[in-house]
């Protein structure tokens, strides 16, 4: 059996990992199970994605990133602290599955898997059997963009819709704010890779993205030419890409330790940003209203 993680980066021992997620079981593979924090209707993804019958979000516990301002920190550190009043379910592969027929039959647009990294190995597995007992609809990978390669070709053929953060065009702010050594060198080799999978977008006559690639980027406050030149990179590399510039910024979790990003983003850094990705020839793309930036949106785990 393996005893190094390949699904991220930091390659972690299977027994420690970083994430958090179960170790395998003794027979490796996929033996191991998933925890999912909550199963629901998702109303506040992008359009393309929620539409009007809302997405089949999967929200799984952990993550492999430690982004200090994490608006969903309570499901993402809280798998290393289970049995300590957590209440995320532990669920195998064939469960899995049943959960994505169960939001098939809800009505949903897709099946939206929220912080997946961990899991891909399960998902894989949950994904052919669902497929196989008749699930139609969209898997989107919404991703926080530290992914490995080798994880990202477990899901080719796989996934419909990649749905990454690129967080930062700055090593140096990646490692303080998401303690994520190399991230720029990892997301750009992780995006590039969705790219190729599934490089030419495609949309149903309800307006509801089928296949393709939406490059999310949360703009955060003081860190406006970072933006920026997350924006060069996506014009230089697949500039026909849909980008979703977020303005929802709300300082959490340990965000009062880091006086730089301690406030909201101003209108001002929001409308430059945007101002930019049409100065550079972007047209693909998705902005927010300055009211995004609330509580409000995020969901009760």
């Amino acid at each position: 059996m393996a005893t190094t993680c390949n699904l991220c980066p930091r390659y972690c021992n299977v027994d420690k990992k970083y994430c958090g997620a179960p170790a395998p079981g003794p027979e490796g593979g996929s033996d191991g199970g998933v925890l999912v924090a909550k199963i629901m209707v998702h109303h506040w993804e992008e359009p393309p994605i929620s539409g009007t019958a809302g997405s089949g979000a999967v929200f799984f516990a952990g993550c492999n990133l430690r982004c200090v301002f994490c608006q969903n920190y309570a499901i993402s550190r809280r798998s290393q602290s289970r049995g300590s009043g957590c209440s995320d379910t532990l669920l195998s592969d064939a469960a899995l599955a049943d959960e994505f027929l169960k939001l098939e039959q809800a009505g949903v647009h897709n099946i939206n898997l929220v912080s997946p990294t961990p899991y891909v190995p399960h998902i894989a597995a949950a994904v052919g059997a669902a497929r196989r007992r008749g699930l139609g609809l969209p898997i989107v990978h919404n991703t926080g963009g530290y992914d490995s390669l080798e994880a990202l070709r477990m899901l080719d053929g796989l996934v419909d819709v990649y749905l990454p953060d690129f967080k930062y065009a700055d090593d140096a702010a990646a490692l303080r704010f998401s303690a994520a050594p190399h991230y720029v060198e990892t997301a750009s080799a992780a995006i590039l890779e969705m790219n190729r999978q599934v490089p030419d977008a495609q949309f149903g006559e309800d307006g509801m993205m089928r296949r393709g690639l939406i490059i999310r980027h949360l703009v955060l406050p003081g860190r406006r030419r970072d933006a920026m030149r997350v924006l060069d990179w996506i014009k230089a590399h697949m500039p026909q890409a849909y980008v979703s510039l977020m303005s929802q910024y709300v300082p959490m979790d340990r965000a009062a330790e880091y006086p730089e990003i301690n406030r909201r983003l101003t209108t001002f850094e929001y409308e430059s940003v945007i101002e930019y990705f049409f100065r550079i020839g972007l047209t693909n793309g998705f902005m927010q209203e300055r009211d995004a930036a609330t509580t409000r949106y995020i969901p009760e785990f």
